[in-house]
């Protein structure tokens, strides 16, 4: 596998690096020591400028190249999960209740890895903007940075993201043209009936009768009002109600994530569900409030980026481990608000078996950043090359 030579001599530069961010991890736009660790490395590094404070904690750093030309983006998120680790590894979160469980201090480790060899050859032209972007798993950190200007401020006319694949073959690029994950609404629903003794329920209103009544429904938009051939994915993943065994509670709630590709479906999904809300609790006598939140938008690939993307990783990977044309994916991801901005493509990097994202005893294949930093250095000799 042609990872870049240079890199290669960074890896365990670059384990040290994650090893450091895995044992302090900090959560949503609340990541400040992670920032001061990054611009340290970035100064040691030698990029031409650092601009800090950026949707609170994130960082965009500037490479000149050897000549005009345009700026090429290129983004990592930092931002760890509310997660319990129990790895058990020496270098586990030192902190309770959070973890990187998701890979991100691996992302940072690649794109720092990718600018040391970058600031050290210039073999390019134009500019590299490095994105470390905070709150990609709570908060919308992409949405934020986007709103506050990067993309104009730093001139930037493509951007490009990886994320680690567990379970995937080690090594293997996947990603394809289009929608490649989906966007993603949240549902709150409160009922409110009237409480009683469970001994005599025709003396209530039963929010519990009037939840699960709900919750069968809501999965008919699914079913019946969605096309076979479209995507949507509609999971009521959290229902409360009651205190003892023998009394019928005064209120429920219930949350949903509902998960769309196109704008057509995540309409559609949220008058239906309000529709079907609606309906019940007039059939069961309760009254119900939504509260319908719509999060990141779906991560749309564009297509000529794609295809350049794909092109570099198989220059990494070969040929066999490359997917340019695979399944798209139900999760989503704040990358999507960059891709709204300007061209750019996203994808996954295997780095083979182990536990999955979001798990507790999840931990990043050190092994495989210097695959992503060769990825996104490529990338940017192949996009602005010398002469």
């Amino acid at each position: 596998m042609p990872v870049l030579n240079a890199i290669a001599g960074y890896a365990d530069e670059m384990k040290g690096w994650r090893r450091h961010l895995h044992a302090h991890p900090e959560l949503s736009f609340d990541c400040p020591e992670t920032a001061a660790f990054i611009v340290a490395r970035l100064h040691e590094i030698g990029v031409d400028e650092i601009h800090t404070g950026i949707a609170r904690t994130g960082i965009v750093a500037v490479l000149n190249g050897q000549g005009p030309g345009p700026t090429i983006g290129l983004r990592a998120d930092m931002d760890a999960l509310p997660i319990e680790e129990t790895t058990g590894v020496a270098y586990a979160s030192t902190i309770k209740g959070r973890a990187h469980a998701c890979g991100h201090d691996g992302h940072v480790a690649m794109l720092l890895g990718a600018a040391k060899y970058l600031a050290e050859t210039r073999r390019f032209s134009g500019r590299v903007a490095l994105i470390f972007q905070p709150a990609e798993e709570d908060g919308g950190g992409g949405e934020v940075m986007v709103k506050e200007g990067v993309m104009d401020r730093f001139a930037i006319g493509q951007v490009y993201g990886i994320h680690n694949a567990p379970n995937v073959p080690f090594g293997k690029f996947i990603t394809t043209p289009g929608p490649f994950m989906a966007a993603v609404d949240t549902a709150w629903v409160r009922l409110r009936g009237r409480g009683g003794h469970g001994a005599t329920p025709h003396d209530t209103v039963d929010p519990i009768i009037a939840a699960v009544g709900m919750i069968g429904a809501l999965q008919s938009i699914v079913s019946r009002n969605t096309s076979a051939i479209e995507s949507l994915v509609l999971s009521v993943t959290q229902i409360h109600a009651g205190t003892a065994s023998n009394i019928i509670p005064e209120a429920a709630w219930f949350c949903a994530t509902i998960r769309s590709f196109s704008p057509h479906v995540r309409d559609l999904a949220e008058r239906r569900f309000r529709e079907i809300v609606a309906g019940h609790a007039s059939a069961y006598g309760v009254t119900a409030e939504v509260a319908y939140e719509r999060g990141y938008p779906p991560t749309v690939n564009h297509a000529h980026e794609t295809e350049f993307a794909a092109s570099v990783a198989r220059e990494i990977s070969g040929v066999d481990l490359v997917d340019a044309g695979a399944d798209r994916e139900m999760g989503a991801e704040d990358f999507s608000y960059m891709l709204e901005a300007r061209p750019g493509a996203y994808l996954f990097l295997g780095t083979g078996p182990g536990a999955g994202l979001h798990h507790a005893s999840y931990d990043f294949n050190d092994d495989a950043a210097p695959i992503g930093a060769s990825f996104l250095a490529r990338l940017v000799e192949r996009a602005h090359p010398l002469g």
